[in-house]
């Protein structure tokens, strides 16, 4: 019986494979593996036993199965892979796990996950950057509404909209870069994090154990890596979900029907909207979206918890982190491939860009007329009170912006009709928004290391 929608409904299978049970036993594999072998470096176990514990020290022979079983009886996790691990080694089963802690093996091997799991995101992050640059260059000069407080304010273009998600894509690109070195690190210093079980050779072995699997190490553990470093992981993954979001938010709202002006794709052939309502056709993914970044941010709450645990350690991270970092990670890949997929074949409807702007009977121009009217001569207090006086009067008559304008004296006597036309017209005022289209994607072409448009 399937119970987690992750099972059913959710993620994809190279993130979840990083976070399977089978991954997770070959990831702790390779952990003990490189333990016997820093040993053998060091002279403390036979070069030969290494070797046998090396070569045993995979899925082939260490089966989940018997984990599983000696586990059923053991009521140990890790101690149950140590002994299947020796039933596989002969002899050299005597050196298995030397020295070492069970979260020695638990924490380094979830290292390794998670490098493989940014390694994934990144990727993500890098496609999402190329899709949205292509849709803000098409449209970096498409003049849309700018809304602020959900009302109209001044003209900005669409290109211009998406170049902030862009900027805002590549900083967490750089954060996902910036934690590695600090979530990417294991340990290798025994019951306490002291070294004591390795002794004198400690610093040797945590050091040969961690460059030999690509991994920093905790300088001063406890019996765990510490947990802000958990922390921050989820943390990042939540402001790139909660990004997500924002942005799937602006497309739902944009798609709404007195709006319309972008829509995700929908196949009207074979495609449903609505269970009754046929003619329906809803912002789904960018709901689905939504609906996920509120569970990759709620599980921070808990792992911000899992940092204070009793004196070197106490057990009750365990059972939550086996919920938090799977999920945070699954779903955030999830929703960065469902948020490429809504840009990738997003509809932008122009005209309806145009009549939005239209309907807005010129108002959204009056910053324009002001700072015109300013440029003039006419103090620019005087000019905000003037347009403002206008727009008001404009608005309880029912007519447009520009009318209202032309027909006030100070405004005929600082402005032309030519050039009352020019300072209303919503395409020349967008200011430099293409040419900042242009930059950023720029940036995102010498960031991402190729050539983009």
């Amino acid at each position: 019986m399937l119970i987690c929608p992750l099972d059913y409904r959710y993620g994809r299978k190279e993130m979840k494979a990083v976070f399977s049970e089978e991954n997770r036993l070959r990831t702790q594999l390779l952990v003990e593996a490189a333990l016997a072998r820093a040993h053998a470096k060091l002279g403390d176990i036979p070069e030969d036993a290494a070797e046998i514990i090396s070569a045993k020290c995979t899925p082939e022979h260490v089966k989940l199965e018997r984990v599983k079983a000696i586990e059923a009886e053991t009521k140990h996790d890790v101690m149950s892979m140590v002994t299947a691990i020796a039933e596989q080694c002969g002899e050299a089963g005597r050196y298995v796990h030397l020295g070492a802690t069970s979260n020695d093996i638990v924490d380094t091997a979830a290292a390794l996950e998670f490098k493989d799991a940014l390694s994934i995101i990144e990727r993500d992050l890098d496609t999402l950057i190329i899709t949205m640059s292509a849709l803000a260059f098409k449209h970096r000069r498409t003049v849309m509404m700018g809304r602020t407080h959900g009302q109209f304010a001044i003209p900005t273009t669409f290109g211009f909209k998406v170049a902030g998600y862009i900027s805002e894509l590549l900083r967490h690109r750089e954060r996902l870069r910036e934690i590695r070195p600090r979530v990417c690190v294991g340990k290798m210093s025994g019951a306490i994090g002291t070294g004591a079980g390795f002794g004198e050779k400690f610093f040797q072995v945590q050091e040969l154990v961690m460059r030999d699997l690509g991994l920093g190490y905790e300088e001063a553990a406890t019996q765990l890596v510490n947990r802000d470093r958990y922390a921050e992981l989820v943390f990042v993954l939540g402001l790139i979900a909660t990004s997500c979001e924002r942005y799937a938010t602006e497309v739902r709202n944009l798609q709404r029907s007195e709006i319309g002006e972008v829509a995700e794709a929908f196949d009207a052939k074979k495609q449903v909207g609505s269970s009754t309502m046929a003619q329906k056709k809803n912002p789904m993914l960018s709901e689905n979206i939504s609906g996920l970044a509120r569970v990759v941010r709620s599980y921070l709450a808990p792992q911000m918890e899992c940092m204070v645990l009793w004196h070197e350690r106490d057990l009750s991270n365990s059972s939550a982190e086996r919920f938090i970092l799977p999920h945070v990670a699954v779903l955030t890949d999830d929703i960065l491939a469902k948020m490429n997929d809504v840009f990738a074949h997003l509809s932008v409807n122009e005209r309806n860009m145009r009549r939005n702007i239209e309907s807005a009977k010129g108002f959204m121009m009056a910053e324009s007329v002001l700072l015109a009217l300013a440029s003039k001569g006419l103090g620019r207090q005087q000019a905000h009170e003037l347009v403002r006086k206008a727009s008001m009067k404009a608005e309880e008559e029912g007519k447009g912006l520009k009318e209202a304008l032309k027909a006030n004296s100070t405004v005929r006597k600082y402005l032309s009709a030519k050039e009352l036309d020019s300072v209303m017209d919503p395409d020349n005022y967008v200011g430099k928004a293409p040419e900042m289209v242009d930059r950023t994607i720029a940036r995102a072409e010498a960031t991402l290391g190729r050539k983009i448009i």
